[in-house]
C-alpha cells in the first residue's frame, strides 16, 4: 500500500508489490514521511486480507494481501497514492500507534477493520472450537463486556487521533461479518447454539462499532447483507473455517469474500 506509482500497475499482485516497495522506510507497513497519503487502508487482519491468500513481500507477520479490499479499490478507482499499513493481529492502540504515518491534511479516504483483536475474538473462537458450549457462551458474554467498556475507550482514542491527523478525509469503518450459517451444511464442529451465540456475539462488536463510528462523524459499512447465505456452514462459504495448517487465517474471508462481500460495501460508502 504506498503511493502514485499505482496507475501504472497492471494488476493487483503488481500494484500491491510496487506500492510495498516503493517507500524508503516503514512502520507497521506505513511510509515514514510528512507527504501524506490520498488513500490510506488502516486495521487489522480483515483490512489486511488474511485468509485471502496471494501474501505481499515485506513483513510477513502482517499477511497483507494483494486480494484484501483496500488494494482491490484502489486499483479499481486509480487511486493517486495509497499506503497499505494494515496488520495482522492489529488492535486500536496498535493502529493508533503504529500505522498513521501516511495520514496528514491531504488525505482523502481512510478505510479500517478494528475491534475483533481487542474483543479477543481469538480465544473465544479457540474457547468455543474446543470447550463447548457452555464455556463458549462464556466467552462470548466476557467478550461482550470487553466490547461495553475497553473496547468504546479503545475506538474513542484511535477515531480521534485519525481524525486530528487526517481532518479533510472521509473514513469509512468496516465490520465483520456474521461468522456461522445456521441449520447448515456442517456436520462436525458447533451446536448451532453455540454458531447463533457466535453470531450474536459479532452483531454487538458491529453495533459498538456502528456507533463509535458515528459519534466521530464516521460512516459506518455493514458487510453482514453481503455475507448472508455464504457464511461457514453454507453451500457457498466466503468465510474460513477451522483451518488447522494455517490457524491464523481461520474464521477470516476468503478471496471472493475480500472482493465480492467488503469492496462492494467500501464502494458503496465511499
Amino acid at each position: 500500500m504506498r503511493h502514485s506509482w499505482i496507475a501504472s500497475c497492471s494488476s493487483s499482485l503488481l500494484l500491491a508489490t510496487a506500492c510495498l516497495s516503493a517507500t524508503p522506510a516503514t512502520v507497521e507497513g506505513a511510509p515514514l514521511s510528512t507527504a501524506a497519503v490520498s488513500y490510506v487502508a488502516l486495521g487489522d487482519s480483515y483490512s489486511a486480507g488474511v485468509g485471502a491468500g496471494d501474501y505481499l513481500p515485506g513483513r510477513t507477520a502482517c499477511k497483507r494481501s494483494s486480494r484484501a479490499y483496500p488494494v482491490l479499490w484502489a486499483s479499481a478507482h486509480g487511486a493517486t497514492s495509497f499506503a497499505f499499513p494494515a496488520c495482522n493481529g492489529a488492535q486500536a492502540d496498535d493502529v493508533r500507534s503504529g500505522q498513521l504515518g501516511p495520514l496528514g491534511p491531504r488525505t482523502r479516504l481512510v478505510t479500517l477493520t478494528v475491534g475483533g483483536s481487542d474483543s479477543g475474538f481469538a480465544a473465544v473462537m479457540t474457547t468455543c472450537a474446543l470447550g463447548g458450549t457452555s464455556r463458549c457462551l462464556s466467552a462470548i458474554a466476557r467478550a461482550r463486556t470487553t466490547m461495553d467498556g475497553p473496547l468504546v475507550r479503545n475506538l474513542d482514542r484511535l477515531y480521534s487521533a485519525i481524525r486530528d491527523r487526517a481532518p479533510a478525509a472521509r473514513v469509512v469503518v468496516l465490520g465483520y461479518p456474521r461468522f456461522y450459517h445456521l441449520r447448515g451444511t456442517c456436520e462436525v464442529g458447533l451446536q448451532d447454539r453455540a454458531r447463533a451465540a457466535v453470531n450474536d456475539g459479532v452483531d454487538h462488536l458491529d453495533a459498538v462499532i456502528a456507533r463509535r463510528a458515528a459519534a466521530h462523524g464516521f460512516t459506518f459499512a455493514d458487510v453482514r447483507a453481503a455475507f448472508a447465505g455464504h457464511e461457514i456452514c453454507s453451500r457457498s462459504p466466503w468465510l474460513r473455517g477451522v483451518d488447522v495448517p494455517v490457524v491464523t487465517e481461520s474464521y477470516h474471508p476468503t478471496a471472493p469474500g475480500q472482493s465480492l462481500g467488503y469492496l462492494p460495501a467500501l464502494d458503496r460508502a465511499a
